[in-house]
């Protein structure tokens, strides 16, 4: 896989399992009575969250891999039938479990900042986006695939900012079923992407074994 395909597929699946549109009602219910700034911050520090964690997976990706004895070909299954379960739940616009439960989300009402639990974590960096940042770090080839997967991470994290930073328009400008709308295409790539994970990770180990 050259540079550039490798930089826009890790973008495309990242983004797609990020999908801070889906992440708006849930901000604008968390902090949309708050005066702007302060929902600036919560989408800053939203925002940082996921770059930071996802930022340390890709970086202990490696270190993942070798502690537990895991090989690419066995995660790259396992992460598909999760990212797969994920994108079928957005393709029927319902939210996934792994992006936050009820309790969660009710337990979050209480809290005064919001900004790292649980919108940066679990809600856009969570098991989904870890498994997918983990899987592209055993796909780099050498560092500067590693070095685009960070670009990847970044560019995702800041567009989650911008839309977070903008969630009162976005929910004016898109509504409930534009959100909707956009929510199902992402999990209509997510799933495709995960469909494909699954089938390399079956591969390479039939060709592993052989």
């Amino acid at each position: 896989m050259s540079l550039a395909s490798y930089t826009v597929v890790a973008f495309g699946s990242l983004f797609s399992i990020v999908d801070p549109f889906a992440a708006v009602p849930i901000f604008l219910a968390l902090v949309g009575t708050q005066p702007m700034p302060a929902q600036a911050r919560a989408a800053m520090r939203a925002s940082a969250t996921c770059f930071a964690v996802l930022s340390a997976f890709a970086l202990a990706g490696g270190l993942i891999f070798n502690f537990f004895g895991i090989t690419l070909p066995a995660f790259k299954i396992t992460g598909g039938i999760l990212l797969f379960a994920v994108g079928f739940e957005m393709m029927r616009a319902t939210r996934s479990a792994t992006r936050g439960t009820n309790e969660e989300a009710r337990e979050a009402e209480t809290k005064d900042d919001v900004g790292i639990v649980p919108l940066g974590l679990p809600l856009l960096s969570g098991p989904g986006a870890i498994a997918t940042v983990i899987v592209f770090v055993g796909k780099a080839r050498d560092i500067e695939q590693r070095a685009c997967l960070f670009v990847a991470i970044g560019a995702v994290s800041v567009i989650s900012f911008l839309t977070l930073r903008s969630a009162a328009v976005v929910a004016r400008v898109l509504g409930k079923t534009g959100i909707n709308v956009v929510e199902r295409v992402m999990g209509l790539i997510l799933a495709a992407v995960a469909t494909q994970l699954i089938i390399d990770g079956l591969h390479e180990a039939f060709t592993w074994k052989t």
